[in-house]
């Protein structure tokens, strides 16, 4: 599974998370990019990551500084 994470990291949250199925990379690949260009040109500075692990709870137990 694929997660596409919007992390703001002044407050220390996520401001959005989406999944996506393994064989759904390409649609994760251009969400991702397009979520950076919108961030670059709005000014804002959240961090836009795309992580792939087994579920979410895996997820939150590798990266558990986006989940605090």
């Amino acid at each position: 599974m694929l997660f596409l994470i919007e992390y703001n990291r002044l407050r220390g949250e996520i401001a959005s998370i989406s999944t996506f199925n393994n064989d759904q990379r390409e649609q994760a690949d251009d969400a991702r990019l397009t979520l950076e260009l919108q961030q670059h040109r709005l000014g804002r500075q959240l961090e836009v990551v795309m992580m792939e692990a087994e579920d979410e709870t895996a997820l939150r137990k590798t990266h558990a500084r986006f989940f605090k």
